[in-house]
């Protein structure tokens, strides 16, 4: 019974509520002009965009706010709406959420507004229609041998790349949070020109959809956009000879020299040759990343590849062989991903690629004070963004002062060792169907032992079954020719993966193998000759921002999207500098305020304030995810201005 009565208290207080906005008079004039924007609220109509955009309208004279909705129904029914905001009190909204990509004959969505005033409410304004359609797929840019590259994506948050010729027995899409990925699929493991001669591929640009629940009715957003043509990429024969650096490349291609530019997002390495400083031709390499030149500090590990570049991957490297048995099949076909056996270095220290790191915790709130001259620091404030899926390992890094700071590089040759192998050569020629060989010293090798015969080209795996001097007898019939000096191995357990050289050996005089590069994070913009600012004015009017203009109330401030961000955080202070990060009386005090838009509308009382806008970078490690700060716009808040326009006695 008690639940019913709440039922019944409940259905009554609606009902009166629904009875007391159906009394509020309708009188006046609807908003006009109601408009998307992506920066400015003054840019050229458009009815298209990448990414949600902002929206802004003329003022009604009175109103004490707005009401603004958007929907997939131009009559806004109420499963249709997507979202809705109702304490709006300026003529402008920034809403926090993703829009889906969505088209429609004409428009597909669709924003409205109103006013409510003291005692009325005006009616809803004409129904702004509009669409949401993804940016062009990338496109290809000049790159190197073994990397793929493409032009960035405003807004993306990674790329899917699409190797077309791979199907055992699915297709191959690998993840990339950079304008680079190398071809390490048909290189390792192979050298002939069939299997890295022509790479075919397609991309798309992804975007994350953080928080599914901000749209009011939960249609879904596809989180990525158009997949490319079909692209060629072509690589010349691999070089052999010693390993020599080459470029780092990402938006830009860097020479390592200080009139090279710094890289906005993390570069791949490319290099040549494949012999290691004792004269061991090596198949496979690793690139360790210093902060020091004498190769000391290491902060970034990469995956073992086949050459000749190497680009991070956020969710793991190359399934590589665990025993030799394993090899053959290797050579064969293309190697999914997976995990590297066990790795050590030249000096017997254990080895883990970051990109088998556990994904970093994404910066969801505004971080604590670390930019203050208090003598106490404000702390965190509260979540304000979700983040959903498998993120990914932190395989970026962190800011320098390029060229004064930077990075240090290297290439080290590295072996798949199999514990208690032994080696030896083939003595004679062996043809097609041959059971038996002759070894140039067929000393510790017997019955039951596993051998590799053959170099890269025709290496295949035979079992021992009679040994006579140096006459080795096979179970079955070799697969392929094999000429006098080819490898005979005997395997013994499970591979593990050894570098053959020590970084601080190569790094070091007389080779100095040692590069370096600057990685410098992307600020936002937030103008280019005039303020991404939109609001009102203190005489009345719908206005876009320069700085010697005031605003009446809360302004809409907008800003480019920064390469590699994923979310942003502003904030304001009353001087430039010092900047001192005032508290958010709409975000329980913290010193700014978190979103994953473009855009927000900054809760500023009358005066002089700078505002500055920062992305965060997921894909860095936790804690120090921060981007570069845009430099301090101004922009003033002032009280409105009054005129009176009759008179009486």
């Amino acid at each position: 019974m008690r639940v019913l009565t709440l039922a019944a208290v409940s259905l009554s207080l609606l009902v009166l509520a629904a009875a007391a906005e159906a009394a509020t008079p309708v009188r006046g004039a609807a908003p006009a002009h109601l408009h998307g924007f992506l920066l400015r609220a003054d840019e050229p109509v458009d009815n298209s965009f990448p990414r949600t955009p902002s929206f802004a309208w003329n003022p009604v004279p009175a109103a004490v706010r707005y009401q603004f909705q958007l929907s997939t129904s131009s009559a806004f029914r109420e499963s249709g709406l997507i979202y809705s905001a109702t304490n709006l009190t300026t003529p402008v909204a920034a809403p926090t959420l993703t829009l889906p990509w969505i088209t429609g004959n004409p428009h597909a969505l669709f924003a409205r507004v109103r006013a409510i005033k003291s005692s009325s409410t005006t009616p809803w304004s004409a129904a702004f229609g509009f669409d949401m359609e993804p940016s062009a797929a990338p496109k290809p840019l000049p790159s190197e041998p073994g990397l793929l590259r493409w032009t960035p994506i405003e807004g993306a948050d990674m790329y899917q790349i699409w190797f077309v010729d791979i199907n055992n027995p699915t297709a191959k899409m690998e993840m990339a949070l950079t304008n680079v990925l190398d071809e390490r699929e048909f290189y390792t493991f192979h050298r002939a020109a069939s299997w890295t001669g022509t790479i075919r591929w397609r991309i798309r640009a992804l975007r994350m959809d953080n928080d599914p629940e901000t749209r009011q009715n939960h249609l879904p957003a596809v989180g990525y956009g158009p997949w490319s043509p079909v692209y060629s990429s072509t690589n010349p024969a691999y070089a052999t000879g010693p390993i020599t650096l080459g470029h780092t490349v990402s938006d830009v291609i860097a020479a390592g020299d200080a009139s090279s530019p710094a890289h906005r997002l993390m570069p791949a390495f490319t290099f040549s040759g494949d012999t290691a400083l004792d004269g061991t031709k090596a198949e496979l390499f690793r690139i360790y990343v210093f902060t020091d030149r004498q190769c000391l500090n290491r902060v970034y590990t990469s995956a073992i590849i086949g050459g000749p570049a190497y680009a991070p991957r956020p969710y793991g490297p190359l399934a590589l062989p665990s025993n030799p048995a394993a090899l053959p099949a290797a050579r064969a076909n293309y190697l999914r991903d997976g995990s590297e056996p066990d790795s050590f270095s030249f000096d017997g220290m254990p080895i883990k690629t970051t990109e088998s790191e556990s994904a970093a915790t994404p910066t969801t709130a505004v971080p604590a004070d670390s930019d203050s001259t208090s003598t106490t620091s404000a702390p965190a404030g509260p979540s304000q963004l979700k983040f959903s899926g498998q993120l990914g390992a932190p395989v970026d890094l962190w800011d320098t002062e390029w060229p004064s700071g930077g990075y240090y590089w290297t290439v080290v040759a590295v072996a798949a060792v199999s514990p208690g192998a032994l080696t030896t050569g083939s003595g004679s020629v062996s043809a097609v169907g041959a059971t038996s060989t002759t070894a140039i010293n067929g000393a510790g090798f017997s019955t039951g032992d596993t051998v590799l015969i053959g170099n890269a080209s025709n290496q295949e795996t035979a079992t021992i079954v009679t040994v006579a001097g140096s006459n080795l007898s096979f179970a079955s019939p070799l697969k392929f020719a094999h000429g006098a000096g080819e490898p005979i191995v005997r395997t013994g357990g499970n591979f593990q993966y050894e570098d053959l050289e020590l970084p601080q050996d190569v790094c070091a005089a007389p080779f100095n193998r040692v590069a370096r590069f600057g990685k410098d994070s992307e600020p936002s913009l937030t103008a280019a000759g005039e303020l991404f600012a939109s609001g009102l004015s203190p005489s009345g009017r719908l206005t876009a921002g320069r700085s010697t203009q005031a605003f009446y109330g809360y302004p809409l401030v907008a800003w480019t999207p920064a390469l590699g961000a994923s979310a942003y955080e502003v904030q304001w202070s009353k001087t430039r500098y010092p900047f001192k990060p005032q508290p958010n009386p709409q975000n329980q005090g913290a010193l700014g305020t978190m979103t994953i838009g473009t855009a927000a509308v900054l809760p500023l009382p009358a005066g002089t304030w700078y505002y500055r806008v920062r992305g965060f970078n997921i894909n860095l490690p936790t804690g120090a995810q921060q981007m570069s700060w845009s430099d301090p716009a101004k922009i003033v808040v002032a009280k409105p201005k009054f005129r009176v326009v009759g008179g009486g006695k």
